[in-house]
């Protein structure tokens, strides 16, 4: 397992679609993501806690006038993504190795179209609530990074996660929930899920766990 990883850590640094410690853009990024990485004006959706990047993937063929941005800190998991996305040709998705509470280093105000949060952990125990990427000061963090207008989304199998989530969101006066469902599947929202289901949805729906949706927009 371990030389497997370090071999992830290997093509991560010589992936010309990953961003991380070591490598130019890293320190240059921030605010410069259309012109710098993409080359376009296109908008920027980022996919935070992204993992293998399965979402970024997905979305990046489905909406190719996009740019998409997978950001994690586990470099093996990003390695997979980059894989996939190069073989893919998709060179509208990036990835970005860095912890999310370092986001400022790398995104500037009003920068962003759009913010997915994908089945992140939920964090139950009150000690880690600042952990939890839906705490306030996340969400004010988010809501900077968008235009106004922006959508953040939020999918979760947590009901724990997801009425938290509500009670943040709507307290920080920084959004307007426009829509959310607690079974996404049995919704009309169903159209936003673009038919991209993550390693970890299909083992939650295949366990019976109903699938909760948040879309929220910046104020």
């Amino acid at each position: 397992m371990a030389r497997r990883k370090l071999a992830h850590y290997q093509f991560s640094a010589e992936a010309s679609n990953v961003i991380e410690a070591g490598k130019p853009l890293y320190t240059e990024i921030k605010g410069k993501w259309n012109n710098l990485y993409f080359k376009n004006e296109n908008p920027l959706v980022v996919e935070l806690a992204c993992g293998k990047g399965e979402y970024s993937i997905g979305l990046g063929k489905v909406f190719p006038e996009k740019n998409f941005i997978g950001m994690d800190i586990k470099g093996d998991r990003i390695a997979r993504g980059s894989l996939v996305a190069s073989e893919s040709k998709l060179l509208n998705v990036a990835f970005l190795r860095a912890g999310i509470q370092y986001a400022r280093e790398f995104f500037d105000e009003n920068e962003l179209s759009e913010i997915w949060l994908i089945h992140p952990d939920p964090q139950v125990r009150d000690r880690d609530e600042n952990k939890r990427l839906t705490n306030p000061l996340f969400l004010k963090m988010y809501s900077d990074f968008l235009k106004k207008g922006g959508q953040f989304c939020l999918k979760t199998d947590s009901s724990f996660l997801y009425d938290y989530s509500l009670e943040t969101i709507k307290a920080s006066g920084l959004f307007k929930i426009f829509e959310h469902t607690e079974d996404l599947y049995d919704s009309h929202l169903i159209a936003d899920h673009h038919d991209v289901k993550t390693h970890y949805e299909q083992i939650f729906t295949s366990k019976g766990y109903s699938i909760k949706y948040i879309k929220a927009v910046a104020l």
